[in-house]
């Protein structure tokens, strides 16, 4: 193979990565939308959709990450369709930020506080229990 064709090769296989990336982004954000829509917050509330948004997020990605490492054959898309544009379309960090500072900034910091607290935690028992759940089912499934 030239090497015109190899980089031609590698072109195509970036832009369908690209594309499998963008389509898993489209979805996760879609999703993301319909949750913020469902939760409406009220003033000074504690923001709801975001929070469950972002756990979902880092559930699905332990469930993911232990998937692709620990399972599934070597494939070039599922982490970045699942991990990489589902999960990053579904989550958001800035939103998250901007609705703690929002509350603080409204007088409402005990609930900012109480927002950034239990999103970590949240967030990262999440990620947590996707991996284990994940390892579970897995040694499961491979038991005669």
């Amino acid at each position: 193979m030239s090497d015109t064709a190899r980089v031609r090769a590698r072109r195509r296989r970036g832009a369908r990565l690209l594309v499998a990336v963008a389509a898993g982004g489209a979805l996760g954000t879609w999703a993301r939308d319909e949750t913020v829509l469902a939760l409406p917050v009220a003033a000074g509330g504690f923001p709801w959709a975001i929070f469950w948004v972002n756990v979902a997020g880092s559930f699905i990605l332990g469930v993911t990450m232990t998937l692709v490492l620990e399972r599934l054959p070597p494939t070039r898309y599922v982490r970045p369709v699942v991990a990489i544009g589902f999960c990053g379309g579904l989550t958001t960090f800035s939103t998250w930020m901007v609705d703690m500072v929002t509350l603080a900034d409204r007088g409402h910091t005990g609930t900012a506080v109480l927002d950034l607290a239990v999103s970590l935690v949240a967030g990262l028992a999440s990620l947590v229990a996707g991996v284990w759940a994940t390892r579970l089912l897995i040694r499961e499934g491979s038991r005669p």
